[in-house]
């Protein structure tokens, strides 16, 4: 098994990418608590699994900053446009 690919989260909406983050939270929590309690499994999953978390996550928030700054520059060009100026009345 390979590391995940940060191409495969490219083409998944941002709530694909929710579920995936809870997704693999759930599989970290069973991983660990797996090693905790010293029952059989991969330790090579772990390092998967965390990467896979930063990975979903970093997309996430890349994807809503980029959806935020976009959202501030319309409100900004809209203000622009109606010629707004704070004082003028």
């Amino acid at each position: 098994m390979s590391l995940p690919k940060f191409n495969e989260i490219k083409e998944l909406s941002n709530t694909e990418i929710s579920n995936a983050i809870i997704k693999t939270e759930k599989e970290l929590f069973t991983l660990k608590f797996k090693k905790a309690t010293r029952q059989t499994f991969k330790s090579h999953e772990i390092k998967f699994a965390k990467r896979r978390l930063a990975q979903l996550k970093t997309f996430l928030t890349l994807r809503l900053d980029a959806l935020e700054e976009s959202q501030n520059n319309a409100v900004g060009n809209l203000i622009k446009k109606q010629n707004y100026l704070p004082g003028n009345f």
